[in-house]
C-alpha cells in the first residue's frame, strides 16, 4: 500500500512535507482536504485534525517536520539532511518563536491584548538573522538547499504576504532574493498544483 498523505495546499506545514515527500520521490495517495469540514478517515486516524497527515502501512506520522524526516531517511537524493542539527536548530526557532509572533501579528484579532506590529517586530529579528547567513551564501547552510531551507521558507511566505510591500521595503535583500528564489522554482509550483477535495470512497491524487 502506498503512504497515504492528507494534505491542504495552503498550510505552509502541509507544503512543508510535500516539499520533502517530492525530494525523496516517494509515491503517495493525497487527499486534499477542507479544513473545516475534515473527513472522518482522517480524525479516525489523527484525532489531532490538523494537517498533514501521513499514513504508513506501519502507522501514521502525523508531524510535517517528523514526516520530512521519514521521507528524507528513505530517500535523500538532493542531501536535504547534510547539516541536520544545524538545520533542526533553526527549524525550532521558526516553529516556535517566529511562528507563535507570526500568527499574532497575521492574526491579532484571535489574540486578546496583542498589537500586530509588535509581533511584527518581533518575528522580523528572526527574519534578519536569516539575510545575515544568506548574505554569505544562496542558501541557510550554503551553496544547496537543505532541510534547514525547506522547512522554514513555507513559513517566511506566509509572513511576506500579510503585507508583501512592507516585506519587501525592509533591508533583508538576501532573504527576498531566496524567498523569490523559491517561489518561481518548478519545485514550488509542482508542491502547489490545485486539486479537487478528496471525498470519501474515491481515489486520492498520485504524488509526486
Amino acid at each position: 500500500m502506498k503512504p497515504l498523505l492528507y494534505s491542504f495546499r495552503r498550510c505552509p506545514y502541509a507544503m512543508r512535507a510535500r516539499l520533502a515527500l517530492a525530494s525523496a520521490q516517494i509515491p503517495c495517495e493525497l487527499r486534499e482536504i477542507l479544513l473545516r469540514d475534515k473527513p472522518e478517515a482522517m480524525l479516525e486516524a489523527s484525532p489531532k485534525g490538523t494537517v498533514p497527515v501521513l499514513i504508513l502501512p506501519n502507522g501514521v506520522v502525523d508531524e510535517s517536520l517528523d514526516i520530512m524526516i521519514w521521507a528524507l531517511s528513505q530517500n535523500d537524493p538532493e542531501g536535504w539532511l547534510n547539516g541536520q542539527a544545524e538545520a533542526l536548530a533553526l527549524i525550532k526557532r521558526s516553529d516556535g518563536p517566529f511562528k507563535s509572533a507570526l500568527d499574532r501579528y497575521k492574526y491579532a484579532t484571535r489574540y486578546e491584548g496583542v498589537d500586530s506590529t509588535e509581533e511584527r517586530t518581533k518575528a522580523s529579528l528572526f527574519l534578519q538573522d536569516l539575510n545575515t547567513r544568506l548574505a554569505h551564501t544562496p542558501y541557510l547552510l550554503g551553496e544547496h538547499p537543505t532541510l534547514a531551507d525547506m522547512g522554514i521558507v513555507t513559513f517566511v511566505r506566509q509572513f511576506a504576504n500579510v503585507d508583501r510591500v512592507w516585506f519587501d521595503a525592509q533591508p533583508w535583500p538576501d532573504l527576498i532574493r531566496w524567498l523569490e528564489t523559491f517561489l518561481a522554482s518548478p519545485r514550488f509550483a509542482h508542491i502547489m498544483v490545485k486539486h479537487p477535495v478528496w471525498m470519501p470512497d474515491t481515489a486520492g491524487i498520485d504524488f509526486p
